[in-house]
């Protein structure tokens, strides 16, 4: 595991926790698309981020979720765990 939560880790757990929605290209240029575009709605994304917290050893607060509304959002918060609980 690299020190760095990237858009491939991110898209190997949308997958394993909700699949992807029929006509959905996770492999496009989806980084500043809303979650709600890609299909996730905030119970995928629940699933998401425990899978994130027991992955990455880290504890995401309730609003990183939901203030998350991108990809890039959700990245950028998971790396802020990371580095945070790194230090």
């Amino acid at each position: 595991m690299s020190a760095q939560f990237t858009l491939d880790d991110l898209k190997r757990i949308l997958l394993e926790g909700a699949g992807a929605a029929e006509g959905v290209d996770l492999d496009g240029d989806i980084l500043d698309t809303p979650f709600t575009d890609l299909g996730y709605e905030s119970l995928a994304l629940l699933e998401t981020g425990s899978r994130i917290e027991r992955e990455w050893a880290i504890t995401l607060d309730d609003s990183a979720l939901t203030d998350a509304a991108t990809p890039r959002g959700l990245i950028d918060t998971v790396n802020w765990h990371i580095t945070a609980a790194a230090a």
